[in-house]
């Protein structure tokens, strides 16, 4: 009978307190952690209520994908998850009416918001990791901008970037060197970067991606594109390559 009452409860509370202009005089908050131990006490009636939502939830979130040989997880300098989420983009940048893949990719190591399991990777995972609804952008640089780039990345210690990459990066986060398929950045050559549009209009501190030449702005977003990865290969896999090196 309480946990009927209670959704009554919570409606009524706020519209009697704001009635007789009680002050508020403390706050104060518990921390529960949510596991798997909570599911054995769950109420019969309320699994009844919760029973459509789930089916929904999990009609979305349980479908399996491929495999991952590996452990995931973000970080800086380099992780292994933002090498495979890099790496990914570079792939997907093969678009209708731009044949040729993108030299490099880029994505921003706060918008990794999950790790990748290891074994059985299901859509939720990746919906985990990649929450937003940032989509896949090709964005074209002059030479002298990817080096910018590449000092944006400095900056902040790190970002994902694809295999083609490597930096070399001071202790007080000045670029030191870098290269591109192990040759220096032609500053007047054009190269294209496969990145999300959130990157794309210089948030993160990218600010460089703003001076660009040219964007393809696409509709497919960056979680699709690393579902469709995994489905593709069946199984994925990344390792540390010293694509970003800091200096001790």
């Amino acid at each position: 009978m309480r946990l009927r009452l209670l959704p009554l409860t919570l409606l009524f509370l706020p519209l009697s307190l704001c009635a007789q202009r009680r002050p508020i005089t403390q706050i104060s908050s518990t921390r529960m952690e949510v596991t798997r131990t909570l599911d054995d006490h769950t109420s019969p009636s309320l699994q009844r209520l919760l029973a459509p939502y789930k089916h929904g939830v999990d009609s979305i979130m349980a479908p399996v994908l491929g495999e991952s040989l590996v452990p995931m997880s973000g970080g800086r300098p380099e992780s292994l998850l933002g090498n495979w989420v890099a790496d990914a983009l570079v792939e997907a940048s093969i678009l209708p009416g731009n044949p040729e893949r993108a030299d490099f990719g880029l994505a921003n190591v706060g918008g990794l918001r999950n790790n990748m399991p290891r074994g059985v990777v299901r859509q939720g995972d990746v919906m985990l990791i990649s929450p937003f609804n940032n989509m896949l952008c090709i964005v074209t640089l002059k030479g002298t901008e990817v080096m910018e780039l590449f000092r944006n990345i400095a900056e902040a210690g790190g970002e994902a970037v694809s295999r083609e990459v490597r930096l070399r990066i001071g202790k007080d986060k000045t670029l030191r060197h870098a290269t591109l398929n192990g040759k220096e950045i032609d500053p007047e050559a054009l190269y294209r970067i496969a990145t999300l549009d959130y990157l794309a209009e210089g948030n993160d501190h990218m600010t460089a991606l703003k001076n660009r030449v040219d964007i393809v702005r696409t509709t497919i977003p960056t979680r699709d594109v690393l579902m469709e990865n995994i489905r593709k290969h069946h199984t994925i896999t990344a390792q540390l390559e010293g694509r970003i090196v800091l200096e001790q």
